[in-house]
């Protein structure tokens, strides 16, 4: 089985309500399983808030991170063309989800309007720095389509869309089944760096916080 949302996930079993569950597909390994969902309803949630369409230029901030890689390919699939900030590390992986990687940094303003000199339509923020909400404003003439999942300092500050709140957590719920299909069916992939034996979730709490894995950790019993 494959369950979302849940708490306590560092255990052997739990019990979750029969709503929140779902059949695992044969194709899809356990721990890419267990990472899927909350990332890609994140990542759904915010390409349904800035209405994301085919043929718009999406950027996306942090793509090399877990949410970051699923709005990706998500915004891959609904026809957008994908520009990602990432450190140099992660451009391959970037590249091979089909996005165009820029690195991070100063002068990142001026790296993005040279590979999209025309516009960028949506900006899609899953770091939270300054950086990339300042860039974001700098680019985008429409305000209203800049989204954050981390920023809530600048969103208070500014009137920037924070995923969050109910209509979020519906709308989130509401496309699991969708998500789970296109992991099955090879659509929607999730990078996973290593997994590691429950008693060892200790060793695996250090590889995160030595910093980016390549991918997502899980823990198997």
């Amino acid at each position: 089985m494959l369950a979302f949302r849940i708490r306590g996930g560092y255990a052997s079993s739990v019990t979750i309500p029969a709503k929140d569950a779902f059949p695992k597909p044969p194709s899809l390994g356990f721990a890419e399983a267990a990472n899927l969902l909350l990332a890609a309803t994140t990542a759904a949630d915010m390409l349904r808030v800035t209405g994301v369409q085919a043929g718009e230029t999406v950027l996306v901030h942090g793509a090399s991170g877990a949410v970051g890689v699923s709005v990706v390919q998500q915004a891959a699939l609904l026809g957008a063309r994908v520009i990602g900030t990432a450190s140099e590390m992660n451009f391959e992986l970037l590249e091979r989800f089909g996005a165009e990687p820029v690195g991070y940094g100063e002068g990142l303003e001026q790296r993005v309007r040279s590979l999209a000199p025309d516009r960028v339509d949506v900006a899609l923020d899953t770091v939270g720095t300054d950086e990339a909400i300042d860039v974001s404003f700098a680019l985008l003439r429409d305000a209203s389509r800049i989204v954050t999942t981390a920023a809530q300092h600048r969103a208070r500050e500014s009137g920037l869309k924070l995923v969050s709140g109910p209509e979020s957590t519906a709308y989130r719920d509401s496309v699991r089944s969708r998500l789970i299909e296109l992991a099955a069916n090879g659509r929607l992939v999730v990078p996973v760096a290593r997994t590691f034996p429950l008693s060892d979730a200790l060793e695996a709490l250090r590889v995160l916080e030595g910093g980016h894995p390549g991918g997502k950790l899980a823990l198997i019993p």
